[in-house]
């Protein structure tokens, strides 16, 4: 895969960071109207169904072979508790706050692949970031708008919780690379519809009797979750998985928690304390520098 992407392709990078941005945001907006763990189990329902129809349209091998399924099936499991953690931790705390501490993933997936990846060790570089990441993190817990509730700290752990089950899928698909015969598609397939049975399970365990207000808001949001990030946005990145070098890729993702801190002011009107600034630079500097070469 090619390490210089054209300008065409920056765009599209900086325009799926920004719907990854947005996605918090909908999240929290969906969730006033349909219980946060339904939610998750909509999108992945919603967002597997589409993308078996594109396959089918396409002609790609969406099913998975059943001396993989092992791996499918744990692939799923992982991405189930990372959404799981992502959209119940929304409740307790604000969508500015929720984006930054989400997209500490690459920091938690550069100490994974230290211990559990060959040659892909810590070096200086992606030491300073983990210093930095986690020094801006300290500013973030303590930027405590009034309007924060007594549970926010539940709400920053589940976060949290949800950015290291996405480090450990993204460990494992690389760790499993070599050894799974299976295409993008089928990893997609295999996150999105091994997830629907745990994230329903723990929606009627935890959630049943709990009240649906269906408005156009939330109708929207849920669309936007389901087609635009959970099926679109992850087509597009896929793609360009396969053609360009992923460490370059995801030197651009410090975008997205940039992009979902000024949307939840805009469309949440989350007061965005200065302190909560100087975390979200601190990260984002953190991520750029753990992902460059």
């Amino acid at each position: 895969s090619a390490s210089r992407i054209p300008v065409p392709g920056m765009l599209v990078l900086v325009l799926l960071c920004f719907l990854w941005g947005a996605n918090v945001v909908a999240i929290k907006i969906s969730i006033t109207g349909v219980p946060p763990l339904l939610t998750a189990t909509l999108r992945s329902s919603v967002a597997t169904i589409l993308l078996v129809l594109y396959c089918r349209i396409r002609g790609y091998t969406v099913f998975i072979p059943r001396n993989e399924l092992r791996h499918a099936v744990t692939l799923g499991i992982l991405f189930a508790l990372d959404f799981l953690f992502l959209y119940w931790g929304n409740q307790y705390t604000h969508a500015s706050r929720a984006v930054i501490f989400l997209y500490t993933q690459p920091f938690w997936t550069a100490i994974g692949a230290h211990f559990l990846l060959k040659g892909d060790r810590l070096n200086r570089s992606k030491c300073l970031a983990l210093v930095l990441a986690f020094a801006g993190l300290i500013p973030v817990y303590l930027s405590r708008p009034p309007a924060l509730g007594p549970l926010h700290w539940i709400g920053d752990l589940m976060l949290i919780g949800a950015a290291i089950f996405w480090a450990l899928t993204t460990l494992y698909v690389k760790k499993m690379a070599g050894r799974m015969n299976i295409n993008h598609y089928q990893s997609l397939f295999a996150q999105l519809f091994f997830s629907i049975p745990l994230l329903a399970v723990a929606s009627v365990v935890f959630e049943l009797g709990r009240p649906v207000a269906i408005t156009t808001p939330v109708i929207l949001s849920l669309l936007f979750q389901c087609v635009i990030v959970a099926f679109m946005s992850y087509l597009v990145w896929f793609w360009m998985i396969h053609r360009y070098a992923v460490s370059t890729l995801a030197i651009y993702t410090f975008l997205a928690p940039l992009f979902g801190v000024v949307l939840s002011g805009i469309f949440l009107g989350e007061t965005i304390p200065a302190i909560l600034w100087l975390g979200l630079v601190l990260v984002a500097g953190g991520i750029y520098l753990v992902n460059k070469k």
